[in-house]
């Protein structure tokens, strides 16, 4: 009679540690889920007057905001500025870099910031510089490299209907955005 109890002893330890295993699952699965689904209940929705001021106050704690975007408007087509290598050399990065690109402004009223600035580059390939037998410096516009924009992660507010259908939530979404561009060499594997 004692074999059998020492037997189902270690049986019955094993069976307990198992429910217990599995009610904490069940404990984690619900604090996950009530993680997940809370924010869905508790977004703030605001109107169209509070809406502005809102995303500024988040967007101040959250995102480094440039001051005031400048207004001059560039050339509707880039053009490639080996001319202006030549006789101008340009003092910002933008324009010394072998792959040279403009800032342009870019709107998008559905978020926060509207208004941003992204690199454009301008030219395909890359401005190099060759020597030529006359002991003169060339420059030349080559195809053998690629212009290809720099790209980083920005965090916009994004404006998005309540179900009331009057009233808008912010919801944080992360845009790749151009600050650059580089030369680099032609993907040759696709």
């Amino acid at each position: 009679m004692m074999d059998s109890q020492s037997k189902a002893d270690p049986l019955d330890r094993s069976l307990k540690r198992e429910k217990k295993k599995e009610t904490e699952m069940d404990v984690k699965k619900i604090l996950l889920f009530g993680l997940l689904i809370v924010p869905v209940f508790t977004s703030q929705c605001f109107n169209e007057s509070q809406l502005e001021e809102a995303a500024d106050r988040k967007l101040r704690r959250h995102y480094q905001q440039p001051l005031t975007l400048s207004t001059t408007k560039s050339p509707t087509e880039p053009a490639c500025p080996v001319e202006l290598y030549r006789n101008y050399p340009p003092m910002d990065l933008n324009g010394r870099s072998l792959s040279p690109w403009r800032q342009v402004i870019r709107t998008n009223t559905a978020f926060f910031p509207s208004t941003y600035y992204e690199a454009e580059c301008l030219c395909s390939g890359c401005i190099l510089i060759e020597n030529s037998p006359d002991a003169e410096k060339r420059l030349v516009m080559s195809d053998a490299y690629n212009s290809v924009p720099i790209k980083t992660s920005r965090m916009f507010l994004k404006k998005e209907l309540c179900k009331d259908k009057q009233t808008y939530s912010l919801t944080t979404v992360h845009v790749d955005v151009a600050v650059g561009c580089h030369c680099a060499r032609p993907n040759l594997v696709q």
